[in-house]
């Protein structure tokens, strides 16, 4: 007998160890209300934090050396400057109502310096909604059909090239002017270029060309600098370039004129182009004045939330701050400047950051609160306007082809009368000067510091590492929660047939239905693709919609709504949403297609934050806590108890809020007053979004509207 039990224990195998991740996973699936609430708590209290958290600018390319090198810029070339400023603003350059003559005196006065001096005619390009054109490049405009010769636009470009370069890197500059209407500031603009560009003409240190584009944004800045910019990196040789004189007699005179009129200049017709280019500033100059000192404003969003590499930022904002004495400006929300409840949050970070210190000296944490208010309200607009995806500036155009490019715009503290013209031409020039020095010092591409950050001053900035905290945190709960509503969907519906006292005698019936039932989340996942299929659809109703001749913006609205209804009814009616079919059957059938829908949301933010961040965060914001507490609302009146109430009202609440054209209008109403909101603005707003080739457009149409919509289904399921 001994033996037998000795050989049986042997036999025995042994019961396999739960390893600790397992472990930590099955107790947050258990714990994962605690958890959520934990997450989105700190989650929330992290982002307001980031002003706290923001370190100070450095420079990281120590190749840069921005200031190292005395200016070289004189009161002669700012005479020169001035002299171009004179002739532009003189009436007689505007006689012309083609702009023609202002771009000969701008190509002469630069073919006097001894620059490659060439134009380049364009069309400007139709900004419609097309579907493909959000998988496409750069290169996706379309040129309008019916041109005439008035619908040309003329840039002029200017060629400095580099004494000991080889000619495969280029700087550019690019100055905006519109020789139809232009006002004082854009001539002193290019007043500022010129008196840089003649200083650069005769310098022995140059190592990179140096481009001036004169951009005509008679048609707009971005679209005369974002032609350029297809010509330059893909040429297409069409008969764009040699237009027909009997067609635009006025404007091949410009061609012909400066060809027969300057023998042996290196004037030419066709289009000129330089090196790789290594970095490029556009540089405006406001009419407006300021009311306490000169200022330069720095634009640097881009496209889809890209930004220039930082260190060109830092060389800007030291040079004009430690050289020029001139105030740097980020963009702020000013809607947040006057808030109270921000003032008493940074008062409560303030007397927090006193208590850490007397605790411990060493520990520099916090900052006064009109600090923490101001660094808010930058940090704000910078996340709004990067989510937004559609560039603050021209720049945004060199950004689409991996090229660092800010926007500088200078604000004076004076009328521009003679005296202060000439400190705003000097003291413009000298810092383009030193900009322009700094990048010419560099031996390959801006790399070194950050392209991933947010500004919260013009000397302060929170990096990726720190702000993708309170993204992390936001969006852990997701999968915890997913798992354990499925766990507990699938544990609360086995429902025994037989003897509940004999669990060991299970038939093949039973296995069968347990394996249905193991399967069942299927049927959630179908009803989840199916409303991702008609966000889809719904993204491309306004392609069809734009096509209606004279539609205004709000008729565009309700057509697109009721198109997204009726297409929504027909989708439900054809593939039969699984939903409606289990409801009679089955009660958790709602926490399966929650689970679902939260797995999808999770998949979303998560392939949204690689795009845009600042779009992801703010989606987070507005469907995480939807997510999580919805939950059908005949549950929380069967309750009735507190808890259940207060979640009732919390859900009604995000239900509007998270709902696009709503969350809209919220926005619109707190930064432009109630007031001022209009149906139709919710159309103009998308359509600016398309027109600029967002991803945030796909992203509200295919994340954020269908989990909106499965989440008012769960909410109004009947169980």
């Amino acid at each position: 007998m001994a033996e037998t039990k000795e050989k049986s224990l042997s036999n025995e195998k042994p019961k396999p160890r739960v390893r600790p991740i397992v472990r930590l996973g099955i107790f947050l699936i258990s714990h994962s209300f605690h958890v959520s609430v934990v997450c989105c708590t700190a989650g929330v209290l992290a982002l307001f934090l980031l002003p706290v958290l923001a370190k100070n600018t450095y420079i990281s390319e120590n190749a840069l050396m921005p200031g190292s090198a005395s200016p070289m810029l004189s009161n002669q070339h700012v005479s020169d400057g001035n002299r171009l400023v004179k002739d532009l603003t003189n009436p007689n350059s505007k006689s012309s109502e083609t702009g023609i003559e202002s771009h000969k005196i701008i190509a002469q006065y630069m073919l006097d310096l001894g620059a490659e001096v060439s134009f380049h005619k364009f069309h400007p390009q139709m900004n419609q909604f097309h579907p493909l054109h959000f998988f496409s490049s750069p290169d996706s405009g379309k040129i309008q059909e019916n041109y005439s010769c008035s619908s040309y636009g003329i840039n002029t470009v200017g060629i400095i090239r580099a004494p000991r370069g080889d000619g495969k890197e280029a700087i550019v500059l690019v100055t905006p002017y519109n020789a139809l209407k232009s006002g004082f500031g854009e001539a002193l603009s290019l007043g500022i270029a010129y008196s840089v560009f003649s200083l650069l003409t005769q310098v022995t240190w140059l190592a990179k060309d140096i481009i001036w584009l004169v951009a005509d944004s008679q048609y707009g800045e971005y679209a005369a600098v974002a032609a350029w910019l297809r010509e330059y990196q893909t040429p297409k040789f069409s008969s764009l370039s040699t237009p027909n004189a009997e067609m635009c007699p006025v404007v091949n005179n410009l061609f012909e004129l400066k060809g027969h009129s300057i023998s042996g200049s290196k004037f030419s017709n066709s289009f000129r182009r330089a090196g790789t280019m290594a970095a490029a500033l556009v540089l405006k100059v406001r009419d407006q004045n300021e009311q306490f000192e000169d200022t330069i404003s720095i634009y640097a969003e881009a496209s889809n939330g890209q930004m220039p590499n930082l260190d060109l930022i830092n060389v800007v904002n030291y040079l004009a701050v430690h050289r020029q004495g001139l105030r740097v400006n980020v963009e702020k929300l000013w809607s947040l400047l006057n808030s109270s409840w921000l003032k008493s949050l940074g008062e409560i970070f303030e007397s927090l950051a006193k208590v850490a210190k007397s605790l411990y000296p060493k520990w520099k944490f916090g900052i006064p609160a009109t600090e923490y208010v101001e660094g808010t309200a930058t940090l704000a607009s910078s996340l709004y306007y990067q989510a937004l995806g559609v560039p603050t500036g021209p720049h945004g155009a060199f950004r689409d082809y991996q090229v660092d490019a800010i926007t500088l715009e200078i604000s004076p503290k004076f009328s521009l009368d003679k005296v202060w013209r000439n400190d705003i031409l000097l003291r413009g020039g000298r810092l383009i000067e030193g900009v322009i020095r700094s990048v010419n010092n560099l031996l390959e591409k801006f790399h070194q510091s950050f392209f991933l950050y947010l500004l919260t001053s013009p000397s302060k900035f929170v990096s990726v590492g720190v702000y993708m905290i309170a993204f992390a945190l936001l969006i852990a709960p997701l999968p915890m929660v997913a798992a354990s509503l499925y766990v507990d969907a699938n544990s609360s519906s086995n429902c025994s047939k037989g003897d509940s006292s004999t669990p060991s005698a299970i038939t093949d019936t039973d296995e069968h239905s347990i394996a249905i039932r193991s399967w069942r989340w299927l049927n959630s996942a179908k009803l989840v693709f199916i409303v991702h299929l008609w966000g889809a659809i719904v993204s491309l109703l306004p392609y069809f919609i734009s096509q209606i001749p004279d539609c205004s913006p709000t008729t565009s609205f309700m057509i697109w709504v009721l198109l997204s209804i009726l297409s929504l009814l027909t989708l439900n009616s054809v593939l039969a949403s699984p939903l409606a079919c289990a409801k009679a059957t089955q009660e958790k059938e709602w926490a399966l297609v929650k689970s679902v829908t939260i797995s999808s949301v999770f998949i979303g933010l998560g392939l949204m934050s690689v795009i845009n961040f600042a779009t992801a965060e703010i989606g987070a914001l507005l469907m995480v806590p939807m997510c999580l507490l919805a939950q059908p609302l005949k549950l929380d009146v069967r309750a009735g108890t507190l808890r259940s109430f207060c979640r009732m009202i919390c859900n009604l609440v995000l239900g509007h809020i998270a709902f696009p054209p709503a969350a809209f209008f919220l926005l619109k109403g707190m930064l432009d007053g109630f007031g001022s909101a209009n149906v139709g603005d919710f159309w103009m707003w998308v359509e600016s979004l398309w027109a600029w080739n967002s991803a945030t457009y796909l992203f509200i149409g295919m994340v954020q509207l269908p989990c909106w919509v499965l989440c008012i289904s769960i909410l109004f399921h009947t169980c």
